[in-house]
């Protein structure tokens, strides 16, 4: 199937149903934004200035047949917005596996809809969801 085949609807409603991860406000028909929220600075916070360590990538349509995802690590501050940060080391699994989590629920979701991914060229071969 193409992904002209398949509505923006539809792949909203797919994507919604994986978790807590998509951004419909973010997002358009060419590309979706997914985050995470992994590990919280600080509970004793009032939640809406909690910051936190986690993972954002955008799924963009590609070729027709397929999409390219792209993901960064980092720290999403008080102002709601994400920042390019190194994950410190006593975060750095908790990350890791919540990244690896939605990049298994989205892998599923796409075999559903007979729709591939692969990484953009930007991401590079090595990176956290290279097969091993």
């Amino acid at each position: 199937m193409s992904i002209d085949k398949v509505s923006h609807r539809k792949l909203v409603r797919v994507f919604t149903a994986m978790g807590p991860y998509l951004r419909e406000l973010k997002s358009c028909e060419t590309q979706y934004f997914f985050d995470c929220l992994s590990v919280c600075m600080s509970a004793k916070a009032e939640p809406e200035v909690r910051e936190f360590w986690g993972w954002w990538l955008t799924l963009d349509t590609k070729d027709g047949e397929q999409f390219e995802f792209h993901y960064q690590l980092g720290f999403y501050n008080a102002k709601g917005e994400w920042l390019l940060k190194p994950i410190p080391k006593t975060h750095q699994a908790e990350v890791t596996r919540t990244l690896r989590d939605f990049y298994d629920k989205l892998g599923v979701c796409m075999d559903g809809l007979a729709l591939s991914v692969r990484p953009s060229e930007e991401q590079g071969k090595d990176h956290l969801l290279s097969p091993a």
